[in-house]
């Protein structure tokens, strides 16, 4: 994030006149937004459910979602979907619509705060149910 300072925020006419140093710094994010999401979703929730002992390993995601905000471990599995789809908005690159790349890029952004949130989140609950 500290590197991406500089090129915010990113606009559509920023974004076509972005650097070779910009557009690597901005693919490494997108390459580690996208991993981290993926990680948090395929290892992480999955893993917090075994932990806790809720036979939910066989379950669509969605059903694994709503277990976790239930219990408290997530605070919205809405926002986890919304997400999953910026997520997979990556997956498409928009070569002449500069505009659409910069909001893409500009709401994962800001996304980080919120994935963020879930790990500090899930860190905490993980700690107190160690405790009791």
């Amino acid at each position: 994030m500290s590197s991406l300072q500089t090129s915010l925020p990113i606009t559509g006419e920023r974004f076509a006149r972005l650097s070779d140093a910009e557009i690597q710094s901005l693919d490494q994010f997108v390459l580690r937004f996208g991993k981290l999401q993926d990680a948090i979703g395929a290892r992480l929730l999955p893993s917090v459910l075994l932990y806790l002992q809720e036979p939910y390993e066989d379950r669509p995601m969605l059903d694994k979602l709503h277990r976790l905000e239930k219990l408290g471990y997530i605070e919205d599995s809405e926002q986890w979907q919304a997400l999953r789809m910026l997520r997979n908005r990556f997956a498409h690159e928009y070569p002449d619509d500069p505009d659409k790349n910069a909001a893409i890029l500009m709401l994962a952004i800001e996304s980080v705060a919120c994935l963020s949130s879930i790990l500090e989140r899930i860190d905490q609950k993980l700690a107190l149910s160690s405790i009791a």
